[in-house]
């Protein structure tokens, strides 16, 4: 069954709510120190568990991708990205928003639940001001099988949840617009996509978050890509990404300034 979405708003580019429905706490937890393995414990629990052979079967969130890197970051980033293949590719190919204090913290194929299994160690333990949500094209397209649209908000709520626990502002995403996706043969996804942006939307304005909203100015009037800015319909290329860029960089902005 599908869930009823709200009504949408207006709105395009960053959507801001009024100070009063910002929920970001006014103070952050103490940190809290990583346990260590028992001396003398045989347990399959090791410092580090990345440093051999992990079946990616079972390390379904990819917790190895940047468990390894994280470790390096010594100073609180402004930002962190985290999402699929549109955010992961983005760093490679349009590289000027990560000088400025941006980290990249993508990977290809994952769908929101698998971004949100890694949320903690790869936003949270590294402090940012601000993280940037963007996901859904892979729940869409069923990658770990099938969804449902109240699976993808959930995901998204518990993530914007420990955000705001952290004291680390918000901004969210929107779905890139997409008319088929080439690994799933018939799957006609734009109308999909529009309506979980209309939540993402409303979301934004009822919880206090910035939306980034790259669907509208990326959208054909089929809710496809617009010619140009892909190669595939749904990863951007240079093009897409020089469109997103300054949206991204507004919003980022407007999220440290936090509510007018």
């Amino acid at each position: 069954m599908r869930m009823n979405w709200p009504a949408g708003l207006a709105a395009a580019g960053l959507l801001w709510a009024s100070p009063a429905l910002a929920q970001v706490p006014m103070s952050v937890p103490a940190p809290v120190s990583v346990p260590a393995p028992f001396p003398g414990a045989v347990t399959a629990m090791i410092a580090q568990p990345c440093s051999t052979e992990r079946d990616p079967a079972t390390d379904w969130p990819s917790l190895c991708r940047y468990q390894r890197p994280n470790r390096f970051v010594t100073r609180a980033p402004r930002a962190v990205l985290i999402g699929d293949s549109i955010t992961d590719f983005w760093l490679n190919i349009s590289p000027g928003l990560f000088a400025t204090g941006v980290v990249d913290r993508g990977i290809s194929g994952q769908t929101c639940g698998q971004i949100e299994a890694r949320f903690y160690q790869d936003v949270v333990r590294l402090h940012p001001r601000v993280v940037h949500i963007m996901c859904g094209t892979n729940d869409v397209a069923g990658n770990t099988g099938p969804t449902s649209p109240e699976e993808f908000s959930n995901a998204i709520l518990a993530m914007v949840d420990i955000a705001h626990a952290n004291n680390i502002a918000v901004v969210i995403g929107t779905i890139l617009p997409a008319g088929a996706f080439t690994w799933r043969p018939g799957y006609r996804p734009a109308t999909e996509i529009i309506a979980l942006n209309t939540w993402l939307r409303d979301l934004a304005q009822q919880r206090g978050l910035v939306l980034a909203d790259y669907h509208t100015a990326m959208t054909d009037p089929d809710g496809a890509m617009k010619p140009g800015l892909s190669s595939d319909g749904v990863h951007p290329t240079a093009a897409g990404y020089a469109v997103m860029e300054p949206i991204a960089r507004a919003a980022l902005i407007q999220a440290e300034r936090g509510p007018n």
